[in-house]
């Protein structure tokens, strides 16, 4: 049973994950007064001081110690209420300063460790440069990172294809996840035009969680897809039910030059010999349903020549491997959103973990690009990327060419360009 037809205020299973209801939670403050948020920092920031008292540090120094505390909570609270008034994110402030106050308050009590061990201006000195690095990582994270757009191009080649024919440029967008028009949305539409794609493929989550039944929102939304254009059309699938929903976003598609595919397939022709068939699967995270949906879709669908897969989420890639689907496009892990050096992604919100988050990869005769997306995630999840940039990718589809073994593993080549 897909999402649209289940019973009203049954959820989907992402809104049952640990993760948003995390989200939902700490959504709560941004309702409160402004005294209410600041009085819970007051009490986070006593809590740190008073584990700085029960390891032995002078009172002076756990009230300092508290007060460096609040100080970079008013930094980090006057950095989230600076970005939308330079049109960068539209996050809730007060939800996204408790959220970043909690890590900053962990980290504090965590030194009182140190202040027992090396002394506690030693403590104190450390306090005050993990919570600078802090600032300075929110700052790349919320202004920088997250305007750094840049268009992958990605080289791949499928039996099917003419292999003396130009390659077929697919421009991929995924994850656009708007809260209101940006200098990130102006780039995409910059970088989609100078890509010269032959047709462009979109792969949901168009609106921010927050922002998903929004008019100006959803207006906005509209009005940038009916800016995308190229000679073998525009085919779009939907992402995630509780991003997209399905009462408010799939109307957004009426009328609009934008094949949306809802279990269903489009044939192209592209000339000289090129075609390809593009499938779309609608996204509810039902994975068994999902499946059977796509098995449908293949089975109704041409075959004989290239068949690419659109479908919100990878979770579906070892279904599309085992009916060896010769490339699949997807977004909705964000490559993380928030990656660690060494450590890699945080977190994926995919069912499959970490086995696929971003980039390239191959299943037997299948291909699989995940994209970073572009946008960012909504309710009390901070505006920030970090190591995961927003991307959207460039697919230049080739044949392949004789001699060239059909089972080559290679990644693609890949390079990036920003505007």
């Amino acid at each position: 049973m897909s999402d649209d037809r289940r019973k009203d205020g049954e959820k989907n299973i992402l809104e049952l994950s640990l993760l948003h209801r995390a989200m939902e939670f700490f959504e709560q403050p941004q309702s409160w007064a402004v005294w209410r948020v600041a009085l819970l920092a007051m009490l986070l920031a006593g809590g740190m001081g008073l584990a700085w008292r029960a390891a032995s540090a002078p009172v002076v120094v756990a009230f300092a110690a508290g007060a460096l505390l609040l100080l970079f909570f008013a930094a980090d609270s006057l950095l989230l209420r600076y970005l939308p008034r330079r049109r960068i994110s539209f996050g809730p402030w007060k939800a996204q300063a408790i959220v970043l106050l909690l890590p900053r308050a962990a980290t504090g009590a965590a030194l009182a460790l140190v202040g027992a061990w090396a002394g506690w201006a030693a403590a104190l000195l450390a306090l005050l440069a993990l919570q600078l690095l802090g600032l300075a990582l929110l700052w790349w994270g919320a202004v920088v990172e997250p305007q750094r757009l840049s268009l992958t191009r990605l080289e791949v080649t499928l039996p099917g294809l003419p292999a003396d024919a130009p390659p077929v440029r697919l421009l991929h967008i995924s994850d656009i996840h708007l809260e209101r028009i940006t200098a990130r949305e102006e780039a995409l539409l910059a970088l989609a035009a100078s890509a010269e794609p032959d047709a462009i493929v979109i792969t949901g989550d168009y609106v921010n969680l927050s922002y998903n039944r929004d008019e100006k929102t959803l207006s906005q939304v509209r009005g940038l897809l009916q800016r995308l254009r190229a000679p073998h059309g525009v085919y779009a699938t939907l992402g995630s039910p509780p991003v997209d929903l399905r009462q408010t976003v799939a109307p957004l598609f009426e009328d609009l030059p934008v094949c949306l595919l809802r279990d269903g397939w489009a044939a192209l022709d592209l000339g000289q010999g090129r075609r390809l068939v593009i499938l779309g699967v609608d996204c509810t995270h039902h994975l068994d349903e999902d499946g059977q949906r796509l098995h449908e879709v293949v089975s109704a669908a041409p075959n004989g020549v290239p068949r690419l897969l659109l479908y919100h989420s990878p979770e579906l890639m070892p279904q599309a491997a085992a009916h060896g689907l010769d490339l699949y496009l997807c977004g909705h892990t964000h490559g993380g959103q928030v990656r660690l050096p060494l450590l890699g992604p945080i977190l994926t919100s995919s069912q499959l973990g970490r086995r696929y988050v971003m980039g390239h990869y191959r299943e037997g005769s299948t291909q699989l690009y995940v994209s970073r997306g572009v946008g960012l995630e909504g309710l009390s999840a901070p505006r920030v990327r970090f190591l995961a940039p927003p991307e959207i990718t460039l697919v230049e589809v080739s044949g392949l060419r004789k001699g060239r073994d059909t089972e080559d593993h290679g990644e693609g080549r890949e390079e990036r360009r920003r505007v």
